[in-house]
């Protein structure tokens, strides 16, 4: 065990010094949910006076539910965007030849995706208070809030990691992340599920993204939350990346 969390360790804290010392590769992928924040709680806040449009804390913490979700996953996205450039360019392969333990390089990836994600959260968090976010919730919502984004951040981990260890390429980049903005997009991103019409309207409810965002919106509310039943998706969302993890993983190994 000792060892296994030594190599764990060892590549986050690779991982973490190449982003502080280049700061270019990191400072895009915070920025974008920032973007998001902006644009939409600036330029769509009349929505909150359309009718039906009954949330209490006001339209930006409305968008900042959708936000969070977005910011937690991309953390994940992009650290496997780190995956598929090692292996493109032979250090993964060399990775897989050092570590008896090959899951253990998923764990230091996983580090830095969650370390990632809080920065990008902290910023985000920040500037949406500064703007008039409110959060009615008390401090176990707060946590409750911010323990989903942990779990949506290791999920986009665990599925980009699935889909860099098959391609072992940056070509593979589009595969990571059109899925993930399908996903996130296919909710109620702008408008309550009631306000929604078309095709959307009938594929939100079977998107497990609809039920994290509706929960840390009654979360920011204060309001009562079936936080158990959207765990428990979660959790099979977690589980069913996880096994496409494991099967790039061997297919990466097969590879040499």
């Amino acid at each position: 065990m000792r060892r296994y969390f030594s190599v764990a360790g060892g590549l986050a804290w690779r991982m973490l010094h190449t982003l502080v010392t280049k700061p270019l590769l990191f400072l895009p992928p915070m920025l974008m949910p920032v973007f998001f924040f902006t644009a939409f709680a600036g330029g769509l806040s009349a929505i909150s006076n359309a009718p039906g449009f009954d949330y209490g804390p006001g339209y930006t913490s409305f968008i900042f539910a959708f936000v969070l979700c977005q910011s937690a996953a991309f953390g994940g996205v992009f650290s496997g965007f780190s995956i598929a450039a090692d292996f493109q360019f032979g250090f993964g392969r060399r990775l897989l030849l050092a570590t008896p333990h090959r899951s253990a390089l998923i764990v230091g990836y996983g580090v830095v995706a969650l370390i990632r994600a809080m920065v990008t959260l902290t910023v985000v968090t920040l500037i949406g208070l500064a703007v008039g976010m409110n959060i009615n919730g008390g401090g176990l919502d707060v946590f409750g809030m911010y323990g989903l984004a942990a779990i949506i951040n290791i999920t986009g981990l665990l599925f980009a990691a699935g889909v860099a260890l098959r391609f072992r390429s940056l070509q593979a980049t589009p595969l990571m992340q059109v899925p993930v903005f399908l996903f996130l997009f296919l909710a109620p991103v702008y408008v309550p599920r009631e306000l929604l019409g078309g095709w959307v309207h009938a594929v939100a409810p079977f998107n497990p993204a609809t039920h994290v965002m509706e929960t840390v919106r009654d979360l920011l509310a204060g309001g009562g939350t079936d936080y158990l039943a959207t765990l428990g998706i979660v959790a099979a969302l977690l589980a069913a990346v996880f096994v496409f993890m494991l099967r790039g993983l061997r297919q990466a190994e097969a590879a040499g």
